[in-house]
């Protein structure tokens, strides 16, 4: 599910839109995908859209830097895209939702830099595992009007040996990524669903007080 075409792309972001509207992970206008294409450029859905919603018009172009190419307002966070490309270029697809769930744990964790994640079955469809058996800290940078601070604040797990396939911004929502937009999805429901998995047995666990 590479996108070589900007009509490939489009259709990918449309299809990856209603399905997190579905999930309930995209509500109101909130949330952003783009796709990396073949001649360089990059499709990202335009400011403002509801993603459940999305037509054609509602992705457009932009080039490496973020600059819109066909006049329509990208969203205020391209720039956070356009860095995990730079940084990863085997990365083709990204996604950003907005779960209850993420979003509640990374207030209630106010604290912390990352949320860990293990035992869970579900890890084995994040890139590079292999087994239940594992751990995965899933990092958590404070939520910014400049994203420069963001890119800046998760810069450090990028540089790492086995950088992460995702990210949580502080109250804000999760940004996962992958080689196409399969991966992509993969890692945002994998991961979405480990953390409400967690706070499924938090409360089975406080019911058995």
């Amino acid at each position: 599910m590479t996108a070589a075409t900007l009509a490939d792309a489009k259709a990918q972001i449309i299809a990856a839109g209603r399905w997190l509207d579905a999930k309930g992970w995209a509500p109101a206008t909130a949330g952003n995908y783009s796709m990396r294409l073949g001649d360089g450029r990059f499709a990202i859905t335009v400011s403002g859209w509801h993603k459940g919603r999305l037509t054609d018009f509602g992705v457009m172009t932009v080039d490496a830097e973020g600059r819109s190419l066909d006049g329509k307002k990208p969203s205020a966070e391209t720039a956070l895209h356009m860095a995990l490309y730079a940084r990863f270029p085997e990365v083709r697809a990204v996604l950003h939702s907005h779960s209850p769930e993420a979003v509640g744990m990374s207030r209630a964790y106010a604290d912390v830099s990352s949320y860990r994640l293990a035992g869970h079955e579900m890890l084995k469809v994040l890139p590079g595992f292999s087994t239940h058996d594992a751990v995965f800290d899933l990092p958590i940078v404070d939520n910014s009007q400049d994203m420069a601070d963001i890119i800046a604040a998760i810069e450090p797990a990028m540089l790492a040996e086995s950088p992460p396939p995702a990210y949580l911004i502080r109250g804000h929502g999760l940004y996962g990524w992958g080689t196409d937009m399969a991966e992509a999805e993969r890692v945002i429901e994998g991961v979405e669903w480990m953390i409400a998995a967690e706070l499924a047995e938090r409360r089975f666990r406080e019911s058995r007080r």
